[in-house]
């Protein structure tokens, strides 16, 4: 169960289609054919150039005469004419040069000039709910017509809505914008509209299409606001990113990083500080799979306190714990955190021994932890309950005592709670009494292997020395 969704009530939605815009009409004629629709009367001069107005449950087709682009104001003529609705869908056709077969959904706005209607520094107020939907559910049903699917970044028209609104479009050309199969897959796309909360993030960098943030969508629990690619960063300043941040209703920001300069990256980073929102990496943003984002911040916070480039990393025992949370719909908070420190030598010697085994000795506790910029597990724990913590120390003591034992010979006495460590290991210098000279024989000696020097063969038993040491396993200590 994804715990970060929050299913809203019935939403009252309008689509918008043009008698100029052929994928438009293809889109209307599917939506047209999937549900039965009864047609409306609206008050004469409300709505220019209007033409058709159909109705089925909390459906409404809205059809006009010139290209949806240039409908100014339309959510305030929408409701003086008595058509009041939460959500806006423009069914549109895709322009591209590259003749991509291509369905897409995007929102509207101009992070600079106003070439293709609404106007300059505007934008719209976003769907990223109905985005994330939209997109979706036409992934799920284009296998078999050869279509891509992707999020564009923001732009054109009409940028002055303030109901949330989203555009889904057929691409690329003329033969797929009356492509039938094409046009059933965003009908029912548009019908399939499900506003399901999740964290909203704007993104930034990338080209128009937004692979990594369209990538994101499909594989973790977020969804996107605005978006501007690399060749509109120039247009963000602090204005915009403030008119990004509330039209999204963002809780995060997203950078594809590897597209972007340092100096934009640097400028994002800052505006994000100064708005005092999250810019996560792309893996922060896959850890959020099945944790309510409100958690997620918990941790993730916690984590800075300790290390501001450390990676929060969720076992699979704590998301299942936090969705049983929050399906009784009893938050936690940050006073809530019990932090558990262990010895770092023990976690450096498990590390050294197999960092596999003792992640995935981390994945199957109960437990928040994180890891350094050089992929260093911390020897610093959270969770939100004391219980656990006492179960997790225990657990992970013993498991990297199993750990260690793949290499040393270990005794671990428990009244003392000492791990004792005796390491039996090649030493180069009883190896230079013995005659041997430094390169490839070390090599052998080491690898357990003998050599033979002036006719006396060395054994790899004659140049080991054996060291023992210990050091106190901390079995209480919680923050």
């Amino acid at each position: 169960m994804q715990t970060t969704i929050d299913k809203e009530s019935s939403t009252n939605i309008i689509i918008i289609c043009s008698t100029v815009d052929m994928a438009g009409q293809n889109i209307k004629d599917h939506l047209l054919r999937l549900r039965e629709w009864s047609r409306l009367e609206l008050p004469p001069g409300i709505i220019e150039d209007l033409s058709e107005v159909y109705e089925s449950g909390n459906f409404r087709i809205v059809e006009v005469n010139i290209h949806h682009i240039y409908l100014e104001n339309i959510d305030e003529k929408l409701k003086k004419a008595g058509l009041p609705c939460d959500l806006i869908i423009f069914a549109s056709k895709h322009r591209s040069a590259d003749g991509r077969r291509l369905l897409t959904s995007h929102f509207t706005g101009n992070p600079g000039s106003a070439d293709f209607g609404g106007n300059p520094g505007e934008l719209a107020k976003a769907a990223p709910f109905a985005l994330r939907s939209i997109l979706l559910s036409m992934s799920e049903m284009v296998g078999d017509i050869d279509y891509d699917v992707s999020m564009e970044s923001t732009h054109h028209g009409p940028s002055d809505l303030n109901v949330p609104s989203v555009y889904a479009e057929i691409g690329s050309s003329e033969s797929e914008w009356v492509d039938t199969a094409a046009g059933d897959i965003v009908a029912r796309a548009i019908l399939a509209v499900e506003p399901v909360k999740c964290p909203v993030a704007i993104g930034f960098g990338g080209g128009h299409y937004a692979a990594r943030q369209t990538n994101l969508i499909f594989s973790s629990d977020v969804t996107f606001g605005h978006n501007f690619p690399n060749y509109q960063i120039q247009n963000v300043d602090g204005a915009m990113f403030r008119q990004a941040v509330e039209r999204s209703g963002a809780d995060l920001v997203y950078c594809d990083r590897k597209s972007m300069s340092s100096g934009d990256r640097k400028k994002i980073r800052d505006l994000a500080d100064s708005s005092g929102l999250e810019l996560l990496r792309e893996s922060d943003i896959r850890e959020m799979r099945g944790v309510r984002w409100d958690d997620f911040r918990i941790f993730l916070h916690k984590v800075k306190e300790h290390d501001l480039l450390g990676r929060v990393k969720f076992s699979e025992g704590i998301r299942k714990r936090l969705g049983e949370v929050a399906l009784t719909g009893s938050g936690m908070d940050a006073m809530s955190v019990t932090t558990v420190r262990v010895d770092q030598e023990l976690i450096k010697l498990a590390k050294s021994v197999d960092i596999a085994a003792l992640k995935n000795v981390l994945q199957n506790s109960n437990i928040v932890y994180f890891e350094l910029e050089d992929a260093t597990v911390s020897n610093v724990f959270f969770t939100f309950w004391k219980q656990d913590a006492e179960d997790f120390l225990t657990f992970l003591v013993n498991e990297c005592i199993k750990i260690l034992k793949g290499r040393y010979d270990t005794e671990y006495v428990f009244d003392e709670n000492v791990l004792y460590i005796t390491d039996d290991r090649f030493n180069p210098d009883l190896a230079r009494k013995m005659g041997v000279p430094p390169g490839p024989m070390f090599g052998k000696l080491a690898n357990g292997e003998s050599v033979i020097i002036d006719g006396r063969t060395i054994g790899p038993e004659m140049v080991r020395e054996r060291t023992k040491k210990s050091f106190v396993l901390i079995t209480q200590s919680f923050e």
